[in-house]
């Protein structure tokens, strides 16, 4: 067996260079000089590489490269592998939390009536103004299919009616015996 490589357990490699964040850990940091600063640290100053890397060491601990732009490049004594976890727990987090868009469904017979009509444009009115997209549809059962046209002329009479709470993201559009057209809410000011 060949020489073993200089890591502790968990940690990369010497041959690796900079992480995906751009981080030089340990070993690749090249400075001869470091500014430690933290809480593992007994006093913060500059120290030499040799003399970080072994405060490192003896608390088993990384040495991590912050801000390798400063002079001297300022380093960090941490755990590596939970700051990785918790940079991605971090990120998955406000992923979670993003807006999320809600497409809200309403439907329509080829031949809905008036009240049903307005009742469902005032639901539609609500859905736009909550920030929820609209997707309004004509369900043709049997023979139905045949008032195509009359489907068409509602779903377009729907989009003009609720022109001043959002836009048609695309012209009615037949899918089997279903119409659709969806509808995004405008942009707030």
């Amino acid at each position: 067996m060949g020489p073993r490589p200089n890591t502790r357990p968990g940690q990369r490699p010497n041959n690796v260079k900079k992480d995906e964040d751009g981080l030089r850990i340990n070993e690749e940091i090249t400075a001869p000089q470091v500014r430690l600063v933290g809480e593992n640290i007994p006093e913060q100053g500059v120290f030499s590489l040799r003399e970080a890397l072994r405060m490192a060491d003896e608390q088993n601990l990384d040495l991590v490269e912050i801000s390798a732009k400063a002079e001297p490049p300022v380093c960090r004594i941490m755990d590596y592998q939970k700051y990785l976890y918790q940079q991605k727990k971090k990120a998955k987090e406000m992923k979670a939390n993003a807006a999320k868009i809600v497409i809200k469904e309403i439907r329509f017979g080829p031949n809905t009536d008036e009240h049903d009509f307005q009742f469902k444009l005032k639901h539609a009115q609500e859905f736009l103004q909550e920030g929820s997209k609209v997707k309004a549809s004509v369900f043709f059962k049997g023979r139905s299919i045949i008032y195509a046209d009359q489907g068409e002329k509602l779903l377009l009479r729907f989009a003009v009616e609720l022109e001043e709470y959002g836009r048609a993201e695309q012209m009615p559009k037949l899918e089997g015996k279903r119409m659709i057209m969806m509808i995004a809410p405008l942009k707030k000011k």
